[in-house]
């Protein structure tokens, strides 16, 4: 107890922490005279003490400074200074020359231990690039920027490029080689770099299509025994071989890949088998094809091996093994998850949040994807051995339904059940009845498979034209799926089919909202729009379906249409011309060019797009009629002869025709054969007055004797003309004269007049131009110029012939909400879908 010691109150805790010992203190050795004396004098050149006790020290000799008298150099913390003797012993002094003194410093050198007087270090030397070494390794490094530019090039399309750099690489690194065997470092050529290079120079030339060039740079790799595992390039140079159709080449270099292949690789060896097999298939050699595909599902099953199996029983027609193949088809697994785990959970926060953000990630595009391939590659299986497998198609399709409902693939099962009623509709001699009965069957089923068969029965009544039970079916298809764009556009084509163009746009609009790319509904809008004369709402509707089906030659007809209504007939024949460039055959688009040219008053272009249209089509009356009249108009009756007698063949009742005939005759001075025609009209009509009146005139002229009977013959049928004409007029007044007694005398009570309802119809009337058309055309042919003969004073009433306006009607029907599918032979994929399409 007598060291221990109690703190009073006045004592400071914590006095002494600033205190230290001021020969520490460095801050002020540049400023301490005594200091900087010594260090520059002999005392502090002067070599240590040595100790009394073994190392060096300097005793405890106290050490004076400007700051204060001598006193020992003593740590703050108690601790003997270096070289101070305690307690009878010196402690051994360490080294200073780590620190920076020494102990040879001359006179008049300043204190430095930094070393900061002898300035900054020097620069670094330059590469010296002239060695051969660093030649080399620039070279090296511009070929492997090359090959990179190459690929990058050959990724974003410009194929052409990617060959230029893949060239260019081969030149340089040919230089590398020469730039090495002359530096005498021939052993250290970089066979990676070569090989890489004449590997990416092959696959260019095979992506540009230089097949010969790139099987011989293959060749060069695979013949150099110092490159490893070039064995496996013989699978591209087969491929080369499969593209030029030199199959027995191809399998050659298939099975010399499959030889150099380990079992190792067994997904390789898998494909290089599948490979075999197409080829196989493409030479016929089915029995080969099968073998592999066989061994194939044995040892690692695919969907796209089992698919091209069941085609090859399909070919050689063996039922038993096309449902064995069907089942193991249907066994294979889809290789991806289930759908459950991407179904968020309501608890966990953290679990919904990554749900949700891999919902429509890549991968899962991908497994639905591989999904879809799936089931489509099950359903064209389906539906190609249905009719084959049993006596009947609808007994092979039950068979394929039973399957796939025992399978982990059951939903498709419905599917394959609509496309047995889609397979009614598509024979030649098809059950209707069995077909909208198995579509009935699904009324009762789950909403996306309800709404599939009621889309299609509303489809189907709507060709038909019984629009009230394809009104009732596309409600219930709506019913069942509000967000259906199919079933919308049947909705809509009901309603229009019933003239309520305001409600049919609405349906319309309403399917693009839900599905923004469906070109039905757009195309069926801007029709809509047409009958509504909403011109330039039309116009925009078509000109947004033209960007999306460039090359659709109803859409940039319907644009032609729209400009020739908006009065723009410049822009109409640029449409049109469009239009006969997609289809240049097209007799309607042909004529309507003609139209449109002898509109603008150029009749030799007319009379060119005519011409062609009459080629294509040699029935059109309309064409028929412009050719003749122009032919007449430039004074080549002869030839316009032919196409009226063509007219006649075409309309053998119409008079009119073979009056024409007979005044070309006429106009060419072929009086003789003039006479014969007219004879013979008048035996096929006697009752004619246009041909009595010519008869008697060229008889006249001609002297013949005749004269006397067809005067005779014209004077009768003249006057019984004028009683009938005014036995008609009599009538009228008559019956007008009832109506007015009748009227005078009712008492306000009116008797409704039925008529007959005119035929709903989708399609364009004919537009307000043609009447005014058809007058000028009969004008024209009127005012034809005359001949020498004294034959023109008969006016040609008779022959007045309209001319209608040639619009196709079939461009004006809407498109029906089904989706397109592809009929598609062995190997092709085939698009499926729930919906029928019009032939």
């Amino acid at each position: 107890m007598e060291n221990v010691h109690l703190a009073l109150e006045e004592e400071d805790l914590y006095s002494g922490y600033n205190d230290y010992n001021p020969t520490f203190d460095s801050e002020e050795l540049e400023n301490d005279v005594g200091f900087q004396q010594a260090v520059r004098t002999s005392h502090g050149r002067r070599p240590p003490m040595t100790a009394k006790f073994p190392g060096t020290a300097i005793g405890a000799r106290p050490l004076a400074s400007s700051f204060g008298s001598r006193i020992p150099m003593t740590s703050s913390v108690g601790r003997p200074m270096t070289g101070a003797v305690q307690d009878g012993a010196a402690r051994p002094m360490t080294a200073v020359r780590a620190a920076g003194y020494t102990s040879s410093l001359t006179r008049g050198s300043t204190f430095d231990p930094l070393g900061q007087s002898r300035g900054p270090a020097p620069p670094l030397e330059a590469m010296n690039e002239d060695t051969p070494e660093e030649k080399i390794k620039i070279l090296e490094k511009k070929v492997n920027d090359l090959i990179e530019e190459s690929c990058m090039a050959q990724s974003m399309g410009a194929l052409q490029l990617a060959l230029e750099k893949a060239k260019e690489a081969g030149r340089k690194e040919r230089a590398l080689v020469r730039q090495r065997e002359q530096s005498g470092n021939a052993d250290h050529i970089n066979l990676d770099l070569t090989y890489s290079v004449l590997l990416n120079l092959a696959n260019q030339y095979a992506n540009n299509e230089m097949y010969p060039e790139a099987l011989n740079s293959y060749q060069v790799i695979v013949k150099n025994k110092m490159f490893s595992n070039a064995g496996r390039l013989k699978v591209n140079m087969a491929n080369i071989y499969f593209k030029q159709k030199n199959y027995p080449k191809a399998i050659k270099f298939y099975r010399m890949a499959l030889d150099q292949i380990s079992n190792a690789h067994k997904e390789m060896r898998i494909k290089i088998m599948q490979n075999i097999g197409v080829v196989f298939v493409r030479m016929g050699q089915y029995s080969d094809a099968i073998t592999s595909f066989e061994h194939i599902m044995s040892e690692s099953p695919n969907i796209k091996t089992g698919f091209n199996l069941i085609l090859c029983y399909y070919a050689i027609g063996d039922r038993e093994r096309m449902k064995k193949a069907f089942q193991k088809l249907i066994s294979v697994p889809p290789g991806i998850d289930d759908e459950d785990k991407y179904i968020p959970s309501n608890d966990d926060t953290s679990t919904n949040m990554v749900i949700e953000a891999i919902k429509n990630d890549k991968l899962h595009q991908m497994e639905r994807d591989l999904k879809v391939l799936a089931e489509r590659y099950i359903m064209t299986a389906a539906k190609l051995i249905a009719p084959s497998i049993e006596t009947s198609f609808a007994a092979g399709f039950d068979w394929c339904v039973d399957m796939v409902k025992s399978s982990q693939y059951v939903e498709l099962a419905n599917d394959l059940e609509i496309n047995k009623a889609i397979t009614y509709l598509r024979q030649k001699d098809f059950n209707q009845v069995e077909a909208v009965e198995t579509l009935k069957t699904f009324e009762k089923k789950d909403s996306r498979v309800k709404s599939a068969a009621a889309t299609n029965l509303s489809f189907l009544y709507f060709l038909e034209k019984d629009y009230d039970q394809a009104d009732r079916y596309a409600d219930l298809a709506m019913n069942a799926d509000r967000y259906n764009p199919a079933a919308l556009i049947n909705k809509g084509n009901t309603v229009f089919a019933k003239q309520d163009y305001e409600k049919a746009a609405e349906f319309y609009k309403e399917a693009l909202r839900n599905d923004s790319s469906c070109t039905e509904a757009l195309y069926n809008l801007g029709l809509t729009y047409k009958k509504l004369d909403r011109l330039e709402e039309a116009l925009d509707c078509f000109l947004k379906l033209h960007a999306i089906l460039r090359n659709s030659a109803q859409v940039m007809y319907q644009l032609a249409h729209l400009y020739e209504l908006l009065e723009d007939p410049q822009q109409a024949i640029e449409w049109l011309m469009q239009v006969i460039s997609v289809t240049p055959t097209d007799p309607q688009a042909l004529a309507k060019l003609g139209e449109l040219h002898d509109g603008e008053g150029d009749k030799s272009q007319a009379f060119q797009y005519y011409y062609e249209s009459f080629r294509y089509f040699p029935s059109n009356i309309d064409v028929i009629e412009w050719l003749g009249a122009y032919y007449i108009e430039t004074q080549f009756c002869e030839k316009a002869i032919l196409y009226f007698e063509r007219a006649t063949l075409i309309q053998p009742t119409q008079v009119k025709w073979q009056l024409m005939v007979a005044s070309c005759y006429r106009r060419s001075g072929n009086y003789q054969k003039a006479l014969e025609t007219y004879k013979d009209i008048h035996r096929k009509f006697p009752e004619n007055v246009e041909c009595l009146r010519f008869l008697v005139r060229l008889c006249t002229d001609m002297g013949l004797k005749e004269i006397q009977e067809y005067a005779t013959k014209l004077k009768k049928v003249e006057k019984m003309k004028e009683i009938k004409e005014q036995r008609v007029k009599s009538g009228r007044e008559g019956s007008a004269r009832g109506r007015r007694e009748g009227r005078e005398g009712s008492a306000g009570i009116s008797t409704p007049v039925f008529t007959s309802p005119k035929k709903a119809s989708i399609m364009d009337s004919s537009n307000s131009s043609n009447s005014t058309k058809g007058e000028r055309l009969s004008a024209k042919m009127r005012s034809l110029p005359a001949s020498s003969e004294p034959y023109e004073a008969s006016s040609p009433k008779e022959l007045d012939a309209s001319y209608v306006d040639p619009l196709g009607p079939q461009m004006e029907r809407p498109k029906t909400g089904a989706k397109k599918r592809v009929e598609d032979d062995d190997f092709a994929d085939e698009e499926l879908g729930d919906d029928l399409l019009p032939e």
